[in-house]
């Protein structure tokens, strides 16, 4: 079958730049796997996104579908034909419903008779006429919260469509879409290149566009050369390191078709305003890279990246030059002046604001939160009175200027403050560690005081949002209480602090008058328990251990995290599966005879059989070496321990019968194994453990 290269590029008005590469993105999915569900056979799919395009390429794009054998069954042989021969009514119908005649029909033969068969040929349809559709329903499945309409059209879209070039080969595909008439012509830069540009194939594409058109429409492309010219500016003109945020870099991508680089400067009184608000600023505003020294010092310049070739960059320059000024004005402005004030004459200032309607204010929160911060630094060694007072100030800065105008910088500007202020210098860090992690792989707290008030803020919204059953339900979460949870565990995982959640989540709740729920703390720590599963999932650890661990349901993070490497431990371990399907076998024999009932100490007299004797005995010898490894949260050497009573367990059901007629050599028997079940409960129920077999 023929193939040739097909391309669709769809003309606009700059396209939001947050959107440009997820709508590129999803648009060439939405051709591609139009293309498999059409069954048409394809090459490479190639995505092209710039401000004013959104296009796909697809190479080596079969010229039609392939044909497709049809069979479609009738009415069984002896319904079909009468005594005579001659066909019945329902065979006639049938052939009628096909648009044949019965003698173009076939026979088959089954396991359960022969039937009339019509046996054809489906002709595959051209490529050309299925395009349109396919782009048709690729448009418009985008992820476009918002569609808009213009002029007198009926069209909807993100923004205003005015070109269409839709080839398959050198072949314009003559079909309306969007109620645009297709062609093969594109527009090159809206200042460089104002007018139409043939594009004679789709493998021309990006050169002709590229060539003549001052366009770069690989976005990948496009963002690299933007990060080689900002990385070069910086090393050039400066002999410094331009810093560049993924994120920004993403967004300037998209906001421009022919990026060119250029370095400003501002005025080095600026540099006296921490350099957190002037990136700030120069990110958020004005999408500008900042320049640092090699020592990481912040310079006083800026990259700016314009989407022309300015006959005289000069002038570019000073147009941005004139415009960061203001902002960098206002920051300095707003620092200086939130520094007259002190932290801790702010704290009035958030009774006015409300955390949530039936939890009180900030303020409100922020007693409960200093409460609770102190008890966890009790608990942690850390000291109290330092947490306490970090967390009275901790949403301060939420009312100063600074913070007002630069939501980012919360946390931030508050360290800065309290510095200023003359706290400590614990607790100034920990106004800014009080939100770490921020996301995952995030920096934790650095210091036990910011530990203490980061779990203490998290917690307390737990509790209290649960405690008014306001839980997370689907995907709403307007809190952050998965986000919250995961950042509890890992900060008490990865500083391996000693804390029980049941315990803190206790704590917290006795803050709370307000409360609805029974249970709160349990619902909380179960909660966060469950979020386990997916931060073991994400290091590749199995559903089936963290299950086996959660069984057990350890309330320190820190316990459960060891008992859940040392189960993955031992699950590579050969011994692991063949453990596993003893200790479900015991499980299922003693919930049977009464499970909780069973007592574990074993009578050496009425034991029998050299087997059992053989077990009791590895089994009291086991128990004595990994108690204390037990005690010592030595999980991984004790389970490595226990393996090695694979071969005794096999031996004893292999050789011993469990339910002995005599009631007391049975029950013997029971708690032996009851004994042996205990030992590996005392870590996890590896009963549910894949099973050897």
């Amino acid at each position: 079958m023929a193939t040739q290269d097909f391309l669709v590029e769809l003309g606009t008005e700059e396209l939001p730049p947050k959107a440009l590469k997820p709508l590129s993105d999803a648009f060439t999915r939405g051709i591609a796997k139009g293309l498999e569900d059409a069954g048409i056979e394809f090459g490479k799919v190639e995505a092209f996104a710039a401000p004013r395009r959104l296009a796909v390429r697809v190479r080596d794009l079969a010229d039609a579908q392939p044909d497709k054998p049809v069979e479609k069954r009738g009415p069984a042989v002896k319904a079909a034909f009468d005594d005579s021969g001659n066909p019945t009514r329902a065979l006639t119908g049938f052939a009628t419903s096909l648009g044949i005649t019965p003698d173009q029909l076939d026979t088959m033969e089954t396991d359960k008779g022969a039937w009339v068969v019509y046996r054809t040929v489906e002709k595959g349809r051209p490529t050309v006429e299925l395009m349109p559709e396919l782009v048709e329903q690729s448009l418009a499945a985008l992820p476009i919260p918002k569609r808009m309409r213009w002029g007198a059209y009926r069209t909807e879209f993100v923004r205003p469509v005015h070109w269409l070039v839709l080839l398959f080969g050198t072949k314009v595909i003559d079909a309306s879409i969007m109620g645009l008439k297709p062609g093969n012509t594109t527009r090159g830069h809206r200042f460089h290149c104002p007018k139409p540009l043939i594009v004679p194939t789709p493998n021309d594409y990006e050169v002709v566009l590229k060539q003549e058109g001052y366009v770069l429409a690989d976005f990948a492309e496009r963002r690299e050369h933007i990060r080689a010219g900002v990385t070069a500016l910086a090393e050039k003109e400066a002999g410094g390191k331009a810093v560049i945020d993924e994120d920004l870099l993403d967004e300037v991508t998209a906001l421009n078709e022919w990026p060119v680089p250029l370095m400003g400067r501002f005025e080095e009184r600026f540099l006296e305003v921490p350099a957190e608000a002037l990136i700030s600023s120069m990110k958020e505003h004005q999408k500008y890279f900042h320049v640092v020294d090699r020592d990481g010092k912040m310079l006083p310049l800026f990259i700016t990246v314009a989407n022309l070739e300015s006959k005289d960059p000069s002038q570019v320059i000073s147009g941005n030059e004139k415009v960061i000024r203001p902002r960098l004005a206002d920051a300095a402005f707003f620092y200086d002046t939130d520094r007259k004030t002190r932290l801790e004459d702010r704290i009035e200032s958030l009774k006015p604001i409300v955390f949530q309607e039936k939890l009180g204010s900030i303020y409100d929160k922020s007693v409960r939160v200093a409460a609770l911060a102190k008890k966890i630094a009790e608990a942690i060694n850390s000291d109290p009175a330092l947490a306490e007072r970090a967390a009275m100030l901790a949403k301060t800065d939420l009312v100063t200027e600074m913070v007002l105008e630069f939501t980012d910088l919360q946390g931030i500007m508050g360290q800065y403050y309290a510095a200023n202020d003359g706290e400590h210098e614990d607790v100034a860090k920990a106004l800014n560690e009080q939100y770490m992690p921020r996301f995952a792989g995030d920096d934790l707290p650095g210091t036990l005081t910011g530990c203490a008030v980061a779990i203490a803020d998290r917690i307390d919204s737990l509790v209290g949002l649960f405690g008014i059953n306001q839980p997370p339900s689907g995907t709403r979460d307007p809190f952050g209480l998965r986000r919250a949870s995961l950042g509890v565990l890992r900060i008490i995982i990865e500083r391996e602090l000693p804390l029980d959640l049941q315990t803190v989540c206790e704590w917290a709740e006795q803050n709370f008058s307000v409360l609805t729920e029974q249970n709160t703390a349990t619902t909380v720590v179960d909660y966060m328990l469950e979020r386990f599963r997916a931060h073991y999932e994400e290091q590749g650890i199995g559903a089936e251990v963290y299950l086996a661990v959660h069984a057990r349901r350890p309330t320190k993070p820190l316990d459960f995290d060891r008992r859940v490497k040392a189960v993955e431990a031992f699950r590579q371990l050969p011994e692991a599966q063949a453990l596993a399907g003893a200790n479900k076998r015991v499980s299922n024999i003693l919930t049977k005879q009464g499970g909780d009932s069973i007592g574990e100490t074993v009578d050496e007299n009425l034991l029998q059989d050299a087997e059992e004797k053989t077990l009791a005995a590895q089994v009291e010898e086991q128990a004595q070496k990994v108690l204390p490894l037990f005690e010592k949260g030595d999980y991984a050497s004790a389970l490595s321990s226990l393996a090695s009573l694979r071969e005794p367990v096999d031996t004893f059901f292999d050789e011993v019968m469990v339910m002995a007629e005599d009631e007391a050599i049975r029950n013997n028997r029971l708690a032996l194994l009851n004994r042996l079940r205990n030992l590996f409960l005392r870590v996890a129920d590896i009963s549910l453990l894949p099973t050897a077999g």
